[in-house]
């Protein structure tokens, strides 16, 4: 029995996401390398092992460590290394397969001086999205990289990596698509540019609602999305998903009414969920409430919305007559906007059957 916030996972809905990019993946002759920061689970991460996956992306070497502990033998770091880790990154390229991400001849200096075995690396590439990496366009500070890259005995240049974030602030699915397109372009014309001194650069690409909605992954070596695997109300609202494609939930018991306001108060706060929101018709919501029977959820009816978090309390706002329904001691199911997010907070999950799944602590 569901007493407190709990974070559920429909394991179908999980699976059949990803099948269909692994599907699509291997329909378009790229390696399919899913980013595992959104589960961060050893269980979940075996899923994907039905599909044929064996590469893997994380975002810290934390998570490396975790992964490699739990069987997986080549992994991708994607996100700008860390040189105060550098000993933990030796160890672990000692054991699998480990690429890493780099941005800066500083980083390149550290590591190369401290590391003793060979680390796969990948230039961090900036296509627009502005969050962080070496602009794409700026050629003359990739060849400086490349350039101290050449003369490197344990970090070997494998190509350059993308995350295309600008995708989650787009208004259509033409926008989507036209960012990724853009994006592809740029790095296509990078890989030219330094085609003669380095004739084996890949492409490594990634972000979740351009490689959901788009077929044409010409031109990438790999791709690596991540949130696909639960997907969000984020995504639904960007198009890259249904909301019954959504595969976590949060279960919240109902603590308060407030009818004079109309408005639910729920267990399930920013501690839970954190404050990401998304705004539509105007509104800000930071989740989907939808009913909840035991460990399942119906999406085809949405109850209401949480206007307002703060640290361990949700306000729900809600129509009348569902509110009328709502009984202090139920337990509602909330859609996250953000389910990375939330299964980082969250630390575990409750499966649709019952079963407790762990994560990375």
């Amino acid at each position: 029995m569901l007493t407190q916030p709990t974070l559920l996972l429909d394991k179908a809905k999980c699976m059949a996401s990803i099948e269909r990019m692994a599907t699509k993946a291997k329909n378009a002759n790229v390696l399919f390398r899913p980013h595992f920061k959104t589960h961060q689970s050893a269980e979940v991460g075996n899923w994907f092992r039905d599909f044929s996956v064996e590469c893997i992306t994380v975002s810290s070497v934390k998570m490396a460590v975790y992964f490699a502990q739990n069987g997986w033998k080549d992994i991708t770091i994607a996100f700008p290394a860390n040189i105060l880790e550098w000993s933990t990154i030796n160890e672990l390229a000692s054991k699998i397969n480990l690429n890493i991400v780099v941005e800066s001849t500083d980083t390149i200096h550290a590591l190369e001086q401290n590391l003793t075995n060979p680390v796969g690396t990948y230039v961090k590439t900036d296509t627009g999205y502005g969050r962080t990496g070496v602009n794409a366009e700026d050629y003359e500070s990739m060849q400086a990289l490349l350039k101290e890259l050449k003369t490197c005995r344990n970090l070997i240049f494998i190509g350059f990596l993308c995350h295309a974030g600008h995708t989650y602030n787009t208004d259509s699915k033409d926008e989507i698509i036209n960012i990724m397109e853009s994006s592809r372009q740029q790095l296509l014309a990078l890989k030219t540019f330094m085609a003669n001194d380095f004739p084996l650069i890949q492409i490594s690409y990634g972000d979740t609602p351009s490689c959901s909605l788009s077929h044409n992954f010409e031109g990438f070596d790999e791709i690596r999305p991540g949130n696909f695997a639960f997907y969000d109300t984020m995504q639904a609202s960007l198009g890259s998903c249904s909301l019954s494609d959504i595969a976590v939930a949060m279960a919240c018991p109902v603590v308060a009414k407030h009818p004079e306001r109309g408005e639910i108060i729920i267990h399930g706060g920013a501690v839970h969920f954190s404050k990401d929101q998304i705004t539509i018709e105007g509104r800000a919501q930071l989740g989907t409430v939808v009913p909840l029977n035991g460990y399942n959820w119906d999406t085809s009816k949405q109850l209401g919305y949480i206007a307002k978090l703060s640290q361990e309390h949700g306000i729900i706002k809600m129509g009348k007559e569902n509110f009328d329904k709502v009984k202090i001691g139920d337990m509602l199911g909330i859609l996250p906007v953000h389910s990375c997010l939330t299964a980082n907070l969250m630390k575990g999950y409750t499966t649709t059957e019952g079963e407790l799944l762990s994560m990375l602590i």
